[in-house]
Parts: structure tokens; sequence; C-alpha cells
């Protein structure tokens, strides 16, 4: 009993005994099992965590007089050198009691820390892998786990200064920051983003190429499952194709759908992307050949509304081939671009080139650029830096001469100042007065072209039934000239009205059968289609009624329940025994001889909901159109198929020229390699 606090251990200088079964390491607060007065699972915890401060020798310990030695402790002492023994971490506040409840001994015993256990689970004597589903024996070691993960699971093998669990979560993100920056996946390849991660998570194990595109995959096929399912559940889609182009030189097209669902929410996913020959001209055969083999991929034959693209080459069209059922449309941001572009003259173009050359001597000249920041405050104007136009998107043009005429006081302040800018590049550099007429005069016009392809860009909101309606108000009166405008921008708005005239076709005795503007007749807010001359207006009409006729014809020939519904019966009253309090009843006597439903019909009859759909009041023009079917579908069934069936057609090509979210994406499309492209594209726009 004397020798019961006598220790000549050295590892005791690093261990405290909490009780008569657990001793807690001073140096990291670990607590291991106990038992006999044995030091072995002491000296074995410093050997592998505290190597610089471990006991050179294992000395043999005077064990305690007194010792309640157990069978399970025995075997307990026999393990004393494996992780097991390692039970838990203890917090330096925790007080152990010396008699341990027998549950919560239990659970302490059954914690494992090898991170084998990440990938088994134990059921009674066996363990079996999580992975593949194989089943050992279990002998309290960790042996035959280890030796299974390293055979058949190279790629997860544990790793000692990151836990699997950790190791599998970081690479799941990097999956993931790949699929959402649009990044190659030999990213991970590179010097300094393995520096990073070996900074950030040390001892982290990096991913190979294969294990990347491993996850990818498995992500790619989990939202294919999702979007069959989705397309499954809808009648009707509408197709969009985006020509792209990444360097060096490689054509793609992306195949996206749009559709409507059940609870009239608008929804967009990618399809495909498929690589056009580079060698050659494309035809529209073999364009409209892998727009024919995406729609047979996705079973959705027979569902496809209308197609609208931004091929600006016309390879396109609705004769391309006999087995295309749908309509082709382009894309209205490409239309407008056209229109835009046939409408600058060469005095325009001179005035954009002279703008531009003074932005860029303004962006990229430090002296001149700190000269107009110092008058921009001088003169309480808003401290923007100018704007530099790109030739591929005329809208830049528009914000460069708005930043322009912003900054224009402050700008002829600093090229009229000597000791920032010298008079010959001041003469080179400065905007005549008429020019500057001409900036101000022509700003206006272009701002309103670049709202009306921001309406019909938006994707929230359904794009395609505002195309006819903001095409007319820009013909009739935004791009009408008036008598204050100088030469050249009445000529440039004569130009763009004509050229959206015929790119529209708003003159073409067909313009009743464009989905466009079928699309305008089933938005509540555009049925009365005022901007139409009354020919063109009863031409539609028809054109509707037709529509409504041919959902008849289909539903009857699949004959459908609510078809028979709509058949209007009057009962016999004949063989109703009308009580006497209901004789002097006027109003219950309409009821037996007109039938229930009278009051209603219109709901039940073709000619007659089109009409009354015509007749009702619209809303204002702030309602999304798929709200208000959502409330008032029931009213009018058969035009609520025909909105679904229209209102998915998106007005813009997706992602659209003028689209911030577009622009982003098309720069990220052009740093992908033809390899797993379309993967990329799919997961990555359907996330």
């Amino acid at each position: 009993m004397k020798r019961m606090g006598r220790r000549r251990s050295s590892v005791w200088d690093c261990f405290e005994q909490v009780n008569n079964n657990f001793v807690r390491c001073m140096k990291c607060d670990a607590t291991l099992k106990y038992c006999g007065g044995a030091t072995s699972s002491m000296i074995n915890h410093m050997s592998r965590h505290h190597p610089s401060t471990a006991p050179l020798t294992s000395d043999e310990d005077e064990k305690p007089v007194i010792c309640n030695v157990t069978v399970q402790c025995a075997e307990e002492e026999s393990t004393a050198n494996s992780d097991i023994m390692q039970v838990a971490i203890m917090s330096p506040n925790m007080n152990m009691t010396t008699n341990l409840p027998e549950r919560e001994y239990g659970e302490r015993k059954r914690l494992k820390r090898s991170s084998v256990w990440d990938i088994f689970i134990k059921v009674d004597d066996e363990v079996h892998c999580t992975m593949c589903d194989t089943k050992l024996k279990y002998r309290s070691s960790t042996t035959s786990m280890m030796y299974h993960i390293k055979n058949k699971h190279q790629d997860t093998m544990p790793n000692d200064g990151v836990p699997l669990a950790a190791q599998a979560e970081v690479t799941e993100l990097i999956s993931r920051m790949i699929e959402k920056d649009m990044l190659p996946i030999s990213v991970i390849s590179g010097d300094g983003f393995r520096e990073l991660l070996a900074y950030t998570v040390q001892n982290y194990k990096m991913p190979s190429v294969g294990d990347i595109t491993r996850l990818i995959e498995g992500h790619f096929h989990e939202k294919v499952e999702e979007l069959v399912a989705q397309l499954g559940r809808v009648e009707k889609v509408a197709l969009t194709a985006d020509f792209w182009t990444a360097l060096p030189f490689q054509r793609y097209i992306t195949v996206f759908c749009s559709f409507i669902t059940e609870e009239w929410q608008g929804r967009s996913a990618v399809l495909q992307t498929h690589k056009l020959p580079s060698d050659s001209h494309t035809t529209a055969g073999s364009v409209t050949e892998r727009l024919l083999k995406t729609v047979q991929t996705w079973a959705i034959g027979g569902k496809v509304t209308a197609c609208v693209h931004n091929n600006t080459q016309g390879i396109l069209s609705a004769h391309a081939c006999a087995r295309v059922t749908w309509d082709y449309a382009t894309c209205f941001a490409t239309t407008l671009q056209l229109a835009v572009s046939d409408g600058l003259s060469e005095d325009l173009v001179r005035i954009i080139v002279a703008a531009g050359k003074l932005v860029k001597h303004f962006n990229h000249n430090l002296l001149a650029s700190e000269a107009l920041a110092q008058k921009q405050v001088q003169m309480c104007l808003p401290q923007h830096k100018l704007i530099q136009s790109s030739k591929a998107r005329w809208d830049t043009i528009c914000d460069m001469f708005e930043r322009l005429l912003e900054q224009r006081w402050a700008i002829k302040a600093v090229l009229s100042d000597r000791t920032t800018t010298n008079r010959q590049e001041a003469q080179i550099l400065e905007i005549e007065d008429d020019c500057w007429q001409i900036i101000e005069n022509f700003t206006p016009v272009l701002a309103t072209l670049k709202w009306a392809t921001t309406v019909i860009s938006a994707e929230t909101e359904v794009s395609i039934s505002n195309i006819y309606p903001i095409t007319f108000s820009l013909i009739q009166t935004h791009l009408v000239p008036k008598e204050n405008d100088v030469e050249q921008v009445s000529e440039f708005k004569l130009k763009v009205q004509k050229s959206l005239r015929n790119h529209m076709e708003v003159d073409s005795n067909d313009l009743a059968s464009k989905p466009a503007l079928i699309a305008s007749m089933l938005d509540p807010r555009h049925k009365h289609l005022s901007f139409l001359t009354p020919t063109g207006r009863l031409a539609a009409k028809v054109k509707l009624h037709e529509l409504v006729s041919r959902l008849d014809v289909m539903t009857t020939t699949v004959g459908t329940k609510d078809e028979q519904q709509e058949i209007l019966v009057t009962p016999d009253i004949s063989q109703v025994a009308m009580p006497s309090q209901l004789r002097s009843d006027t109003k219950n006597t309409m009821m037996l001889l007109l039938g229930d439903n009278y009051s209603s019909s219109y709901a039940t009859d073709s000619e007659a909901q089109v009409d009354y759909y015509l007749r009702d009041i619209a809303p204002s023009l702030d309602i999304n159109p798929l709200d208000w079917w959502r409330v008032n579908g029931p009213r009018f069934p058969k035009l609520a198929t025909l909105a679904r069936h229209y209102l998915c057609v998106p007005g813009v090509s997706l992602p659209s020229l003028l689209s911030e979210a577009g622009q982003t994406f098309a720069t990220m499309r052009t740093r992908l390699s033809p390899e797993h492209v379309d993967m990329m594209i799919f997961v990555n726009r359907n996330a």
C-alpha cells in the first residue's frame, strides 16, 4: 500500500492519473485507459504524438500491490498499443468520477479514432465497407480494414493529417468550384493551386484529374435524371440554339430548353452542347441534325413549340428539314444588334472612333487620369471612370456616350490644361462642338434601344410576348424623326426602323402565325393588340380561334374526361316533379329549365371562351402573366393550355447578348477545352 504513489517510469512526468481506470496526458489532454500499472499505452502515445519529449526507455514500473484485475481489463491491456485505447479527448475542465456509469463507459469504449471507421461500420462481430459492401471479420484490430482500403479503394486511403471525411469534403468543394467557375479540370495540376491547398489543408492528398472528372460526371448524371423527370411532366418546351466560339476557333452550339411547370413557374435548362466543324461552312442541315439528335436524346419529340437562335448567317430556317415540326425565330437581341449596325452611318462611326480614342487616352495615361479625378472633385461631378466601347456589343456605345456627356466639362478642362495635355495632343483628342451635339442627340435613342433589349432579356419573366409590342412601339414612336433631331440621328432612326420592319416581318401577311404574336395574344397585358391595325387584330383573333379548335380536335381524339364534361346538358323537366313551393320561384324554375351551368357556359364553349377572354379587363403592365394565368387558368382552361405552349418561348437566346450574366457565362465558356465541354456547361447552367 505504501508503494501506490511511487512510479519510477519517466512517462509519469507527462501523465497524471485521473482515477483507477484512466490517465490524462498533460500536453494534449488525451485520456487513455489505465489498468494494472502498465505504461505501454502511455509510452506509445508519447512516441506517436509527442516524439520530442517521449521517454527513452520503458522502465519496468513498480505496480501497485492492490489491483482489481478482471478478464475484461486483461483483454484491454493486450490491445494497449492500438488506437482504440485512446478513447476520447477530454476537456481540461471535465471532472471524471471514480465509478463511471456502465452506459457511459460503453460509449467511451466504442469510440474509435482510426479514420478507417469513416468507411467501415461495425455490425455484430463483422465490419461492412460502405463503398463496396464487403464484409470482414472484426477482432478489435483495424489491420484487415486498412489492407482492404489500400487494395480496393486506393484513392480514398485515410490520411493521418486529414480525416477521410474532411478529405472527401475538400475534394467535393474543388469539383464544385470547377463547375461554378467553368474552369478547366487541369487547374488542379497547377503548382500555385497545389501550394494553396498544401498551406490551407495540411497533409491533404491532392486528387488526380480522374478523381475530379469522376465527381463531375456523377453530378452530371444526377442532374440528367432530375431534368428527364421534369421534362416528362411538361406538355410543351421551347428550344434555344446558342451559337458561340471559343479560342482558338472552336465553334459550338449549346441547346437550351424552356418550359412552364404545372405551378406556372418558368424554368430553363441546358440540354446539350455540340461542337461544330470549323474547317468548313456549317450548313442548315448539319445544325438541324444536331437539334433533332438533342430532341431524340431527351425524348421531347412532338413537344417543341419553337426554336430561338442567335445565328446571324441565316443557316436556320423553318424549311431546313422536313422532319422539323417547330418554328424558328431569331433572338431579338441579335435582331436589334443587326438593326443598329445597319443604322450607323460613316459620320456616326467616325464620332464613335473619336470618342473611343479620347476614352483610351484617359484610361491609359496616368497623368490625365489623375487630372480628371481632380477636376471631378473641383466641379462636384461624380467620380466615375470613362467607359470604353466594345465592337462586339453596341450597347457599350451608349454607356460610353452617357459617361462622356456626364464628364464633358471635366474632360475639356483637362484637355485645355497645358501642364497635363500638350497642344498637339489636345488637338487630336478634342471632340468638336457639333460632334458633342450629335452625341447628345444620339445617346437617348441608343438608351431606348438598350432598354428595349434589357426588358426582353429578363430571364425571370415571360419575354416573347413583349417582342412585338416593343417592336411596334419603337417603329411607330421612338424611331420617328423629330424636328430637333440632327441629320445624322434622323438618318439613323429611319435606317433602324426599316431594318426592324424587314427582320421582324411586321408587314407580312403571315404575321398572325408568328409565335411571338400568338404569345402576345395569350399575354393578358397585350391581348388587345392595340399596336396592330384592325385588319391585323382580326387576323390574330382568327388564328387564336384556329389554335383552340385544333386543341379541341386533339382533345376529342384522345377522348379526355374534360371534353366529356364540356357538353352542355339541359335536364328534362318533364320527369322532374316540381314541388309546389318552387312554382312561384322564377329563379329556381329557370335553373331547372336551362341547367345549373347555364350562366358559366362560356367556360365550356371554345369560341365563347376566346371571346370572353379578349373582352376581359386587361391587367396592368407590372403583372407577371404567369401569375395571372395561375389564378385565372380555371376560367379559360383551353387558353391556359395554349399559354403554357407559347409563353415558355424565350425572346432571346440564352444567355442573351446584353445580359450581364450572359456576358460572364460567355467569357467563361471560352476557357474550356473541347473535352468534357458539354458536361461542364450542363452542370454549370443546371445548378
